[in-house]
């Protein structure tokens, strides 16, 4: 059988967010990963003659949810979102919870509960083409901040991103993997992998070119919200033996960097 493949396109929009727009060849479908900007989601789909079937909302913040409405008048698509924020979710159709899946040609996607920078955050897994689209839950050697969750919740939600085959890659919905390295090597000094990513961050960065998506595998050995199960890294942050105390410490360090 013929492995079905996803066009991803990826654009920036606001001020640091990226766009993502996939399209599955077969059916034709086209889902907007979150839609923090109408207008520009709209541009980019016409650009690649592409007509906008569903939104995927990761949760409710207005740079992710706030062009639901708009798209929606627009294509008539259905929007799909996290049913624990369905209240928050503009024009929600189909209110999504761990496990659920959503049909999308021949390539579904199984939904994920990732709460802790919302209480209600999901992502989507296309576990056949090895694509994860996580919102604000993990960003590039870094996570979301905690805004609704706890910390043990939101270690919860890593870990069970951790768990995904080491070779997805990662769309994160942020450019911040630059101030992400930066703090990271204030954590995890000794770590080499770590100073590589950081090197190749910057020379990426000089010229204009983004840093995601990223590859779990990579996170896994330099992201350090992702290794606070680490024992090594447990001992540097003061909590041997203990994930979420240290999740805790490298969030708080990182809130105040």
């Amino acid at each position: 059988m013929t492995k079905i493949t996803l066009d991803i396109h990826k654009f920036p929009c606001l001020n640091d967010n990226y766009g993502y727009l996939v399209h599955e060849h077969y059916s034709g479908e086209t889902a907007a990963i979150d839609t923090p900007d109408a207008e520009k989601y709209l541009a980019e789909a016409a650009r690649m003659g592409w007509t906008i079937s569903h939104i995927l909302n990761t949760h409710w913040h207005p740079d992710h949810a706030g062009g639901n409405l708009r798209i929606k008048e627009q294509t008539d698509c259905t929007i799909y979102g996290p049913a624990g924020e369905a209240d928050r979710i503009p024009g929600i159709d189909v209110k999504l919870s761990e496990g659920d899946i959503v049909d999308f040609g021949r390539a579904p996607a199984r939904v994920l509960d990732v709460p802790g920078h919302t209480l209600g955050h999901i992502a989507y897994h296309f576990a056949d083409q090895g694509v994860a689209f996580v919102g604000d839950s993990v960003f590039a050697l870094g996570c979301g901040r905690v805004f609704e969750g706890t910390m043990d919740m939101m270690w919860n939600s890593l870990s069970k991103l951790k768990a995904l085959p080491p070779e997805t890659m990662l769309y994160c919905a942020h450019e911040y993997t630059q101030a992400n390295a930066r703090f990271a090597v204030t954590v995890d000094p000794d770590n080499e992998d770590l100073k590589e990513y950081a090197r190749w961050i910057d020379e990426r960065r000089a010229e204009g070119l983004p840093t995601v998506p990223t590859r779990l595998t990579k996170e896994l050995r330099t992201n350090p919200f992702l290794r606070a199960d680490d024992p090594a890294l447990q001992a540097a942050m003061g909590h041997p033996g203990d994930a979420v105390e240290t999740f805790a410490e490298i969030r708080g360090r990182k809130d105040r960097f």
